[in-house]
């Protein structure tokens, strides 16, 4: 995009501002001023890249010199270099950018990417990224993360065992003291071991706060979960949790049976609350007419690592078909004897909803709400069919800016706006998500 393009993008800005803010503003405007917004940010990203990376050449501390310019930190000085040295190896992505046509959190997904790969699978990887500007013009940054994601697994050699050692080969637990005057901790650890330390810890919330909560304890519900699991943290560090020896890990193993391969929800398998995982079962190859189980774990776990948790890992068999729960294990329908969802419903809408229902949401189902689609405050019900997984944000939509919300047959999704716009969503899959 040439000097001229971004000059009349920055008029077309202006103007939009303007109205907007003598209240004249049409929505075609303000759509049209956000998307130019976007392309003048893309095309300054690649412009500082460019000036960045010629000034790292000529200074002896180019951290140091680029955010005293930029008046940012040396990090982020940092970041922008790597960023240079992700162009200059994939240069499509480095014209798209200077074009506006995506953006620098697109960039900085292949940088992360990359540093997840060594040697011959690092340049595979960067070469299959150079082929995927298209795709990334195209798509939201986290559906561009998917896809690198795809490549590292393709480029990476060995099987998945390999893949499992390199994991734990690939823990770390940081610490340090912030600003404030807090202790932090930031840990990584392989899939399985994070299956256990998840189970204990929940575990321990639950014994500690399923009556009463701290003093100080947030209001918010996503800060609620994170203050009250930092507590029973301290409580498991210092050796004297609630839930001393307590906290089995729990799969919830989801078949999402077609319409030509369902499951029989009746059979013996299905029918049991709680079996154990089975390492000698090997799981589905995703053939479309057969059930695909979701054990929780990444795809890349080689499935016979189970083994490690047979005996300890309870596991929970839920079975659905088109946005219907035809089979799953706890009492699903409890009326009005409670407002608050218990453990069977969540896994149940955690089998149907990987993220927050709302169309284009990305909000993980953990850090949801279970809303009410009929109010608990008008007659509600706490039954399956009457709740939905929603995030805090568009909770507050719903409750406090007038967004509707109704459930059709096979939970198809309708949201009605203020404005009169209407959007709707097909039976929730966790295959589309």
């Amino acid at each position: 995009m040439d000097d001229t393009a971004v000059c009349e993008r920055v008029r077309g800005i202006a103007s939009a501002r303007s109205a907007a803010l003598a209240g004249a503003a049409a929505v075609s405007v303000l759509e049209d001023g956000l998307r130019s917004i976007s392309v003048v940010r893309a095309w300054l990203a690649a412009a500082e890249v460019d000036l960045a990376a010629s000034l790292s050449q000529l200074a002896s501390f180019p951290e140091g010199a680029i955010a005293a310019a930029g008046r940012g930190s040396q990090s982020e000085a940092g970041r922008v270099l790597e960023r240079a040295l992700t162009l200059g190896a994939v240069p499509t992505l480095a014209d798209a950018l200077n074009d506006g046509a995506l953006t620098a959190a697109h960039v900085d997904a292949v940088t992360k990417a990359a540093r997840g790969v060594e040697g011959e699978q690092r340049e595979r990887l960067l070469r299959r990224a150079n082929g995927l500007a298209g795709f990334a013009a195209r798509s939201s940054v986290a559906e561009f993360r998917r896809k690198l994601d795809e490549e590292v697994r393709s480029a990476q050699t060995g099987d998945g065992m390999a893949r499992f050692e390199r994991q734990k080969a690939g823990a770390r637990l940081r610490r340090w003291t912030d600003a404030d005057g807090m202790w932090c901790l930031f840990g990584r650890f392989d899939p399985l071991t994070g299956v256990r330390l998840t189970g204990r810890l929940d575990a321990e919330v639950e014994a500690l706060f399923a009556t009463s909560v701290p003093d100080g304890c947030p209001s918010d519900p996503v800060a609620k979960q994170e203050f009250l699991a930092a507590h029973a943290l301290a409580q498991i560090l210092e050796g004297c949790g609630a839930a001393q020896g307590a906290g089995r890990p729990e799969f919830v193993v989801v078949i999402e049976a077609d319409a030509a391969g369902s499951s029989d929800p009746g059979g013996d398998d299905a029918s049991d609350d709680e079996t154990h995982a089975d390492a000698s079962r090997q799981p589905p190859r995703g053939d479309a007419a057969e059930p695909r189980l979701d054990w929780g774990l990444p795809v890349e776990v080689p499935y016979r690592v189970l083994a490690e948790l047979h005996g300890t890992a309870a596991t929970r068999t839920v079975i659905v078909r088109n946005g219907v729960v035809l089979h799953a294990p706890g009492e699903l329908n409890l009326g009005r004897s409670t407002r608050l969802a218990n453990r069977a419903q969540r896994r149940a809408l955690r089998a149907l909803y990987r993220q927050c229902a709302i169309p284009g949401c990305e909000v993980r189902f953990d850090r949801c709400k279970i809303h009410h689609v009929r109010w608990w405050r008008h007659g509600g019900r706490t039954d399956l069919d009457n709740l939905l997984p929603i995030c805090v944000v568009h909770h507050q939509k719903v409750h406090d800016a007038g967004w509707l919300i109704t459930l059709g047959p096979n939970r198809v999704l309708t949201v009605g706006l203020p404005d009169g716009t209407v959007h709707n969503c097909g039976p929730p899959s966790r295959r589309a998500a």
